[in-house]
């Protein structure tokens, strides 16, 4: 994932909190999100993994998809906070 281009905003730290309870829980998720080209995308998969990779926060679901985190909209109708 390019991150060069638009540079991350952390996500509220309860949230990130509560994507790693859905993962170890192994909870069913429908997740809301901006795809690269900003298209609003709506999924519904498991948490595997919530990580960090230079820097930049991400979620791999049990589909395979990796999500950065700030391009969150919402976990299971949650909105995603603005600010941590």
């Amino acid at each position: 994932m390019e991150t060069s281009n638009n540079p991350y905003q952390p996500i509220d730290c309860n949230y990130y909190d509560r994507l790693e309870a859905w993962a170890t829980m192994r909870t069913i998720c429908r997740i809301v999100f901006r795809d690269e080209e900003g298209k609003e995308q709506d999924v519904t998969a498991r948490i595997e993994d919530v990580y960090a990779l230079n820097k930049v926060e991400y979620m791999r679901m049990d589909n395979g998809l990796v999500i950065r985190l700030d391009s969150l909209l919402s976990v299971n109708n949650i909105p995603l906070p603005d600010h941590c």
